[in-house]
């Protein structure tokens, strides 16, 4: 298990990581992207076809580079690709993974990163594919859907705004859904690592 470990860190820790972070660090976070998309529901029916074979290609060009790292770490782990809305999602399922996950999720970013960026060089399109392990982005859903019904609650009762602790742009996506459904508003400030959704009391 030493060992496997080793070879997962010096694959999410070597200079690719750091290329990929070069790369995107000019990017818009996923959920400043989706707070400001105009909606696109009135494409042709061609159009959408196209998105979703593109998606469809995304996911594929993932589940193989994915697959490579489990081999590489010795790693068990059947791949599903599936398309939600306007992203692949790739899920390694089926066995243990802790190390891919690590502490708070963050192996897992760094894979995605590394994923999307593998993505990019063979399409030439920024990638927006999110990828699973194991369910625990299904779970954080859940837990962060109920922590911003909370603070939504806690800020309304005091009118008082609130600063959450640092998350990722996946995490401060879900804050934002769930604040936005209880009528309240929300912003993320800061800059990453360290990027924070506020939530403030209405009108």
């Amino acid at each position: 298990m030493v060992g496997q470990e080793q070879e997962l860190s010096s694959v999410v820790e070597g200079d690719e990581l750091v290329e990929a972070d070069d790369d995107l660090d000019d990017e818009v976070d996923d959920d400043e992207v989706d707070d400001n998309e105009v909606d696109e529901n009135e494409d042709t029916d061609e159009d959408g076809d196209d998105d979703l074979s593109s998606l469809e290609e995304e996911g594929e060009i993932a589940a193989d580079y994915i697959e490579g790292l489990l081999d590489i770490a010795d790693l068990d782990g059947d791949i599903d690709m599936d398309v939600e809305g306007d992203r692949a999602v790739v899920s390694v399922v089926g066995a243990t993974l802790d190390e891919l996950v690590g502490d708070d999720g963050e192996v897992l970013e760094a894979l995605q990163e590394l994923t999307r960026l593998a993505v990019h060089r063979k399409t030439g399109s920024r990638a927006r594919l999110m990828l699973d392990v194991g369910g625990f982005r299904a779970r954080r859903r859940l837990e962060l859907t109920e922590l911003g019904r909370t603070v939504a609650s806690e800020v309304a009762q005091t009118g008082e705004p609130k600063t959450l602790r640092a998350m990722s742009p996946f995490e401060r996506k879900i804050i934002h859904d769930a604040v936005a459904l209880a009528g309240l508003r929300s912003e993320s400030e800061g800059e990453e690592p360290n990027r924070r959704v506020v939530v403030f009391p209405a009108g």
